[in-house]
């Protein structure tokens, strides 16, 4: 079966965490046997065709043919601003349209009304998506809806950790300079920035020698060049809907301290150290702490446990038998008995 799919961005040109999503959800259907085309709405440095995991990604230096491309598609899929275009697509041609929900703002929620198949990234985006729809009339709400949490292959990412305290994306909203504050007040520690593929980067002060900051790197090199690097990783994120850089993380066991969003409770669970973005001393403390090795071996052992528990989830099974029976009418059929039906990450229907 044909699944094209318009996006903005795509690895390893863009490597939000977003992108790197979409692309563990489009690597199984292709390692299925199905053809995966990926076309880009936004210019990039790659200017020429590729394929990356058996998935063909066209830069939109040569995306003249996306239309044609799109009518002749078994299953078409977007997320965040190409989705109304898709939609309208797939309308007027009666293709199934697939949907990503990577957050809960209004407009990701009324853009994806109607489509046969949206995913929320996480539980609590699908309990927002409910009580979003619950206020309209069925024909608005979408056909089926199933969770799955940003998967993370841990043994992609497994390494021995290394010494710094990392922030990955020096932003504002993640965090960038609450990372500089307790750099400055942690001369103990070394600390590491890594650039990220969005938003306008806060620098470090000149005047701190225990900070370094290199470029941000493809998904695939992360575990070379930032965890094998990091002892700790800081996620003080204003928002996070799920949070796949601490997931990555724990598969190395590196204890994870972050701002108690909805997506990184969820997603960090027991093994999560939370501290609140405004209280600079709960950072300083939690830090403090894990220079103790036994209190850090400890936080290092949940980590693992965590990323073993999210690792075993069925989520890529169920995602590609739910886009699978958006071809097959029969599978369609069989997959949400009784008409429309809404799915868990576990596979039991949950309204």
């Amino acid at each position: 079966m044909s699944v094209v799919a318009r996006v903005y961005g795509y690895p390893p040109d863009h490597n939000a965490g977003s992108e790197w999503m979409l692309h563990s959800m489009l690597r199984p259907l292709a390692e299925r046997g199905h053809r995966v085309t990926v076309w880009l709405s936004h210019p990039g440095s790659i200017e020429k065709s590729y394929e990356i995991d058996g998935v063909r990604v066209v830069p939109y230096q040569e995306g003249t043919d996306f239309a044609a491309d799109a009518q002749k598609a078994d299953v078409l899929l977007s997320h965040f601003e190409n989705v109304p275009l898709v939609s309208g697509l797939a309308a007027a041609r009666r293709i199934p349209v697939v949907v990503i929900c990577h957050d809960n703002f209004v407009t990701s929620f009324h853009d994806a009304a109607g489509a046969d198949l949206v995913v929320y990234n996480s539980e609590w985006i699908r309990r927002d998506g409910e009580i979003f729809y619950a206020r309209y009339p069925d024909e608005f709400l979408p056909r089926n809806t199933i969770v799955v949490r940003p998967p993370v292959i841990a043994e992609e990412y497994r390494t021995e950790p290394g010494d710094r305290v990392t922030l990955v994306n020096l932003n504002a909203d993640k965090g960038g300079e609450l990372f500089w504050q307790i750099a400055a007040w942690t001369p103990e520690w070394r600390f590491l920035g890594v650039r990220g593929a969005y938003g306008q980067q806060v620098m470090p002060p000149p005047r701190l020698p225990n900070c370094e900051v290199v470029d941000g790197v493809p998904g695939k090199e992360m575990r070379a060049h930032v965890y094998s690097r990091s002892r700790v990783m800081l996620m003080p994120s204003i928002y996070e809907s799920w949070g796949r850089v601490a997931v990555e993380a724990f598969a190395s066991g590196i204890p994870v301290i972050a701002h108690p969003t909805p997506g990184l409770v969820e997603s960090l669970g027991e093994a999560g150290i939370f501290a609140y973005r405004d209280d600079l001393n709960a950072w300083i403390h939690s830090l403090a702490s894990l220079r103790d090795p036994k209190n850090w071996a400890r936080a290092s052992r949940r980590a693992k446990v965590r990323s073993d528990e999210l690792s075993a989830a069925p989520d890529l099974g169920i995602w590609c038998d739910a886009v699978e029976s958006l071809h097959d009418p029969r599978r369609r059929k069989s997959f949400h008995p009784g008409g429309q039906r809404t799915y868990n990450a576990s596979g039991v229907g949950a309204s």
